[in-house]
């Protein structure tokens, strides 16, 4: 009987071992272990060389891990902190990966939204616009006077004084765009000037602009296939958001006034 009980532990043995694909001071990198980065790495079908490579990888890092360990390392507070803030990451990741695979967004879903969204854009305007930024009104006075007295061109203008360095480089343009996209006041103006003709300062948080719309035109919007993309993420982050919100919502939470 005890014969019997040895060979099963020593089969056991043999096959606990099998799956161990080296052992650092006695601690082991199982197969699984090994596929599981490979399949990470996009390496599902590695070669002999690349798995190779891959395995003496993990033997690095768990020798390092060792080393950290004996210098006492995993003992400092900020560590322990910063491991486990890496856990709940890994744990948030995992449900929301989860949460998402079974919470996809339908075809009806984004057809429904792009529906909207097309009706939402009827009969709007895109703006082609240049504009200079300056830091107070005087300047932006100045610069607008020499402007119409031909002194100055508007593109030079631009490179030469806007602190917008972005569109300054390009004599100001800041290309074609939906009013929506810009602060309230400066797409108010953009909607209300004349094509061509240079506006008066507006004033936004930054400072004060001049503005020229060059052209305008019925808003670009794509199909629905090119626009599905940009859709399934909006919509797959909005049902995210209201899934946190409701566990929240069942959750007892305290805030402390100490924080």
């Amino acid at each position: 009987m005890n014969k019997i009980f040895l060979v099963i532990a020593l089969c056991l043995s043999n096959s606990v071992f099998a799956q161990n694909v080296a052992t650092i001071n006695g601690n082991p990198i199982t197969k699984d272990e090994l596929d599981s980065t490979l399949k990470s790495l996009r390496l599902k079908n590695a070669s002999a060389e690349q798995r190779q490579a891959v395995l003496n990888e993990l033997i690095s890092r768990d020798v390092l891990v060792l080393e950290a360990k004996k210098q006492g390392i995993d003992k400092k507070e900020s560590i322990k902190m910063a491991i486990e803030t890496a856990r709940k990451e890994i744990l948030i990741n995992s449900l929301l990966q989860d949460w998402s695979e079974k919470n996809k967004i339908t075809a009806d879903d984004i057809k429904k939204a792009y529906d909207e969204t097309i009706k939402s854009q009827e009969g709007k305007k895109e703006y082609k616009v240049r504009h200079i930024l300056v830091k107070d009104e005087a300047k932006a006075l100045e610069l607008s006077e020499n402007i119409k007295a031909n002194k100055i061109s508007f593109e030079d203008a631009a490179i030469k004084e806007s602190i917008d360095q972005g569109s300054a480089k390009k004599g100001g343009d800041l290309g074609w765009a939906n009013p929506e996209m810009f602060l309230p006041e400066f797409g108010q103006a953009i909607q209300m000037a004349h094509k061509g003709e240079m506006t008066a300062p507006v004033k936004s948080q930054y400072g004060y602009h001049l503005i020229i719309v060059d052209d305008l035109r019925p808003i670009a919007l794509p199909s629905l296939q090119e626009a599905t993309p940009e859709i399934q993420r909006i919509l797959t982050q909005k049902k995210m958001l209201e899934y946190v919100e409701k566990l929240r919502s069942k959750t007892k939470i305290v805030i402390s006034d100490e924080n």
